[in-house]
């Protein structure tokens, strides 16, 4: 539950300095969004761009940025300036059936207070009320990294989904109520704590059927 000194809300353009910050400390390794490509998130898909704000102080703690795709325009493994058109999200399909979320970063400082969660249901709120069958998004694994030499991606994952090892972000996810689905390399250009490998996770809307192409298939 968020605790009572936050609050959720769409993000605005004042938030915008505060949220390039943020993903300054959350991907050290990353470029950071630019002023115009998070513009550019506001002016093609509002309702899906969500930030955390802390009450008292009126600071930005963390943002959700999502938008709707068409997965099957393309390829499982494309990574993630693939999906979100080089971070612009210009490639946002009003008519896609799955709510892809393309970035969730907290603030370290307000970390740990359940503001990713309270981020996570707010976007499936919008998926459900927009009546969309799914949301796809991908988690970094960044316990993997020292491991990378000692077994595959896919011991380490599943021994995360078995509880019997802890991983930073996909533990988190998980226990949000994610399913992982596969894992990817390349997901991200510079994440080394990863070795540049990443978990496909999902979440299906229990509100609706999958569309027509996917129950046939």
């Amino acid at each position: 539950m968020l605790p009572a000194n936050y609050f959720i809300r769409h993000l605005e353009p004042s938030d915008i300095e505060a949220i390039i910050a943020i993903c300054q400390l959350v991907y050290p390794n990353e470029r950071p969004y630019t002023r115009e490509e998070i513009e550019d998130h506001r002016r093609v898909f509002p309702q899906g761009q969500f930030v955390a704000v802390e009450s008292t102080s009126r600071a930005i703690a963390g943002a959700h940025f999502t938008l709707r795709l068409c997965m099957t325009d393309f390829h499982f493994d494309d990574p993630w300036d693939v999906l979100t058109a080089g971070g612009t999200f210009l490639d946002h399909d009003p008519a896609g059936p799955t709510l892809y979320g393309a970035d969730l970063m907290v603030h370290p400082l307000h970390q740990h207070h359940g503001i990713g969660h309270a981020l996570t249901e707010a976007t499936r709120f919008l998926a459900r009320d927009e009546h969309l069958w799914r949301m796809v998004g991908a988690s970094r694994l960044p316990g993997y990294g020292p491991l990378s030499a000692t077994e595959t991606v896919g011991q380490y994952v599943d021994a995360v989904v078995r509880g019997i090892r802890s991983d930073p972000v996909l533990s988190v996810h998980l226990k949000d109520g994610w399913t992982p689905v596969r894992p990817i390399h390349g997901y991200l250009q510079h994440d080394p704590e990863s070795a540049n490998w990443a978990e496909v996770i999902q979440w299906v809307n229990p509100d609706l059927d999958p569309p027509f192409k996917v129950r046939r298939k």
